[in-house]
């Protein structure tokens, strides 16, 4: 064996990681994401605040679930 083994992996999972980021940039605009109740978005002029607090919270809540049934 060479050790290359967890680099492979880890090029792997990158990978993955590279193509779900393009799927969620692509199909972004069609998804509620980013436009969920409790998202907060306030505009003054040419200021514009935004957070994505309930985003952050659905988008955590998919990943634990996905690195819980995957991992275990």
């Amino acid at each position: 064996m060479s050790g290359f083994e967890g680099i492979g992996s880890m090029l792997i999972v990158a990978g993955g990681l590279l193509l779900l980021s393009g799927l969620i940039l692509v199909l972004g605009e069609k998804t509620p994401l980013g436009k969920l109740p409790g998202d907060i978005l306030i505009e003054k002029g040419n200021f514009k605040f935004y957070a994505p607090i309930a985003t952050f919270l659905v988008i955590s809540l998919i990943l634990t679930i996905f690195v819980n049934f995957f991992l275990k």
